[in-house]
Order: structure tokens, then sequence, then C-alpha cells
């Protein structure tokens, strides 16, 4: 979608050296397309820790999956391999 925005508002910045009123729609057509047109950004938390306080309910529930995701493959984990998570346990504390 970018390169369409970049590349129409070439041709009518070209467009604008017989009509200055080109310039003016290539100026219009970058504001709408920063302001309505780029999609969601990045997710606004990194994806181990928790949410920023500005974080919207979409990045929150998808940072809670995430993280309930990584807490069912731990105890899969520790079920499965009893021995293993002990010893992780006991390397931690000691």
């Amino acid at each position: 979608m970018g390169t369409i925005v970049i590349s129409s508002t070439v041709v009518l910045v070209v467009l604008g050296f017989g009509n200055p009123l080109w310039w003016l729609v290539a100026v219009a057509v970058l504001f709408l397309y920063v302001q309505y047109g780029r999609g969601p950004s990045a997710p606004s938390a990194p994806t181990g820790g928790p949410p920023s306080a500005g974080a919207t309910p979409a990045s929150y529930r998808a940072y809670r999956d995430r993280r309930d995701k990584q807490a069912r493959w731990e105890r899969r984990y520790r079920r499965e391999r009893p021995f293993e998570s002990r010893r992780q346990a006991r390397e931690k504390s000691g």
C-alpha cells in the first residue's frame, strides 16, 4: 500500500509543475495515508513483558493469550518430564 501512495505522490508532484493544485492533492494524499491508511502498528508490548499502560484491549488480549499458552507449555513439560523439571528447580534454588 505504501508503494502505491508514494508512487502516486511522485506523479502528483510531477503534474504539479504545470498546475500547483496537484501539489496540494499530493499533500492531501500523504496526510490521509498517515492518518488512516497505515493500519495497526507494531505491538505495544514486548513478547515477554506486560503491556504498557496505554495498550489497547486487543494487544492486551494477545499478550494474555501468549502468556497463557506459555504457561500451558510449561505445565505440560513438567508433567511429561518430571525429573528434568525437578533438576531445573534444584539448579535455580541452589
